[in-house]
Order: structure tokens, then C-alpha cells, then sequence
């Protein structure tokens, strides 16, 4: 049971939370990037599987693969050239299946970048990083390519989902970072960030748990703030 402090702290921190969201600033690439061959975007998961097919599959998610478009070539234009997506590349048999529906085995349609960033002139540019699980650095050569690239100072963090991926990448940047003493920035844009919905009684019929979105989403960007990530509304 909850006890009636917490019920009313958490309504009072939820419209400070909301309150943050809205005060959010742009991110001016031009002025706020000046070393561009010192930067980065890494895209968590912007992959078939989750932006239009598949038992994963969101429209909210998919949603946000313009801005993604838009954030790429703005990127690519100002000098930027590492371009490092992190996508689920599962084995048939993963263990992560017994939390989530099987989605984006390696070899399937559902694994492979989506459609739009494939078509980027420069995406012959990108690094892909396979992952079997939430996070981006077990069993593949990320860090591996970081400790090649420590003289990067900003990391640009997008994709999906706000809660899962996202969340790993961006604090697996930011905790890296931290440990090594980098002189690094993990900015998050809001606007190329999301994460998917489940209402209370759509989980019930499913036999699933509930995953409010738009309470997901708000909370966690609001916690990775807490944890020196740069949260932005946007990048212009």
C-alpha cells in the first residue's frame, strides 16, 4: 500500500518535473559545438523493429524518426562524421525475450536501421554496434571504439526508448565519462526521444504490466538530468 506522504510528494514533484520539461532551451549546434571532428551522435535502437514493424513496434516511436532525419544531416553539415548507432540484434533464443516479446533477431527485417537514416547519403558513414540486450556495451566492441575516440567531447544521445535504450546509452556515456574523468557532455535532445505506451487496461487484457509513456518518458529524461545529462528541447 502507498502511504498518502509519498501519493502527495510524487504529485507535487510531478508538476515540478512538468514544470522542467517545459522551461527546456534549444541547443544551438553552431554556437554550442565549435570542434565538430569532437563530436558524436549515437542513436539508440532507431531500427524497423520498433518504428514500424514487428511485436514492438510504436507509432510514437515512430514518430520521432524526422526529427532523427533532420538531426543527422544538421550533424552531418556542421563537420560531425561519427554517427554510431546502437541496435537490438538479438539471437533467436535470447534471454532478454523473457521480459519483452522476441523482436529484431539478427538476420530479420525488424533489426536493420530504419528505412530513412539507410537512405542518408553518409550513412555508409555509420557504425553499427549489434547489441543482445538493453545495453550498449556488453558483449560488442563499444567501449572498445570509445577508448579509440576519448578525444570526444560531445555526445549527442537519440532514439528510443526514453526509459530503456536511451536510458543505457546515454548513461553509459555519462557514467564512462564520469569514471575516467572525460571532459565529456551527454546532451539529449526531448524532441528525438521517445518511448512507448501501455494503458493500464490494454496490459491487463495482455497479461502484461503497464508502461505509461508519457510518464515514462517525462520521469526518466528528468532523471537523466539528475545524472549530468544535458537535456535539451531541441537541436537547431
Amino acid at each position: 500500500m502507498i502511504a498518502p506522504d509519498l501519493v502527495r510528494q510524487g504529485s507535487g514533484l510531478l508538476a515540478h518535473m512538468e514544470e522542467w520539461y517545459r522551461k527546456l532551451q534549444p541547443f544551438v549546434l553552431r554556437e554550442e559545438i565549435r570542434e565538430p571532428n569532437r563530436a558524436a551522435v549515437f542513436a539508440a535502437d532507431l531500427v524497423e523493429g520498433f518504428c514500424n514493424k514487428g511485436s514492438l513496434a510504436s507509432p510514437r516511436i515512430q514518430a520521432i524518426v524526422p526529427n532523427a532525419v533532420r538531426l543527422f544531416q544538421q550533424a552531418h553539415s556542421h563537420g560531425i562524421r561519427s554517427f554510431v548507432l546502437c541496435q537490438d540484434t538479438h539471437s533467436p533464443g535470447a534471454e532478454e525475450f523473457h521480459a519483452f516479446p522476441p523482436h529484431c533477431i539478427r538476420g530479420t527485417e525488424e533489426s536493420q536501421t530504419v528505412g530513412e537514416l539507410r537512405a542518408l547519403p553518409f550513412s555508409n558513414e555509420f557504425l553499427v554496434v549489434e547489441k543482445n540486450s538493453l545495453h550498449p556495451a556488453l558483449g560488442n566492441n563499444l567501449d572498445r571504439w570509445l577508448d579509440g575516440h576519448r578525444d570526444l567531447r560531445d555526445l549527442i544521445v537519440v532514439g528510443d526508448c526514453t526509459d530503456l535504450c536511451v536510458y543505457s546509452v546515454a548513461m553509459h556515456l555519462r557514467l564512462r565519462a564520469n569514471a575516467h574523468d572525460y571532459a565529456q557532455r551527454v546532451i539529449l535532445p526531448a524532441d528525438v526521444v521517445q518511448t512507448y505506451d501501455m494503458p493500464t487496461e490494454t496490459a491487463k487484457d495482455l497479461g502484461a504490466m503497464p508502461h505509461p509513456g508519457e510518464f515514462f518518458h517525462l520521469v526518466f529524461l528528468y532523471h537523466m538530468a539528475l545524472n549530468g545529462i544535458q537535456v535539451v528541447k531541441t537541436i537547431v
